[in-house]
């Protein structure tokens, strides 16, 4: 199976001309404008400590699109009791280093190594990367982070330290990107927890048209782009306003 080892300069090859299977690329950094350019050719990297830096491109792949999302009743009731609150961008480096932290206490290992931490703070400090944080007073329960381009919305990790805290946050980003006008959530690998949502799998090809129309888009206001959620972002607020 070829592989494509990556030059210097930030250029990936085409996932749909690769020939190569889920990976695609090995090598390079993790500097901004790679990592920009892999999410607008649908690759994202993964690996591990002692690894070098590898590029993956799913066949199939997971999306969840806004107007297919579905909650269940009883996730339903406890959005309306509100007994979390949701901030916008507000500790982004707590929510990445909580998704790494929890995934190692659960001896499950975590891709989200120093460096991918770092590399992602640099994304959100130029706009590209978000994060959505749920509290519970002032204690961090729960939160999910990913990156932002036009139109699409690519999932990274969650977590909670609370009950259902990852699954209201999951909720809440999906409505919020509806009501920005996303065309869908890349959940990147498929799960039955995902599913229960509404996920499904698309092929590789069809995720990639997907994301052409999506960067193609029209843009609309207010957006999340670079900076933009940061207007949002000021005051905790309900997860129902």
């Amino acid at each position: 199976m070829p592989v494509y080892w990556l030059p210097q300069t930030p250029v990936f090859p085409d996932p749909r001309e690769s020939g190569a299977g889920d990976l695609v690329a090995v090598g390079g950094d993790l500097g901004t404008r790679r990592l920009v350019q892999a999410y607008r050719q649908g690759i994202f990297p993964w690996y591990e400590r002692g690894s070098p830096i590898l590029w993956w491109s799913p066949d199939p792949r997971l999306i969840l699109e806004p107007e297919r999302l579905h909650v269940p009743r009883r996730l339903e009731r406890l959005l309306r009791q509100k007994h979390f609150t949701l901030s916008l961008d507000l500790d982004f480096k707590a929510v990445i280093t909580s998704c790494a932290s929890v995934h190692l206490q659960r001896a499950q290992g975590t891709w989200i190594l120093p460096e991918m931490i770092a590399a992602y703070c640099r994304l959100h400090e130029q706009g590209y990367a978000h994060s959505l944080e749920l509290w519970r007073g002032e204690n961090l329960v729960g939160g999910i982070y990913g990156v932002a381009l036009e139109r699409a919305f690519f999932g990274e990790s969650m977590f909670h330290r609370e009950t259902n805290a990852s699954k209201v946050a999951l909720v809440s980003l999906v409505r919020l990107l509806e009501r920005h006008g996303f065309h869908f959530l890349d959940c990147q690998q498929t799960t039955g927890h995902l599913l229960q949502f509404g996920a499904r799998e698309v092929s590789r090809d069809t995720f990639l048209a997907m994301l052409d129309r999506a960067l193609a888009g029209p843009r609309r206001e207010p957006d999340l782009q670079p900076g933009s959620l940061k207007s949002e972002a000021g005051d905790r607020r309900s997860v129902q306003e």
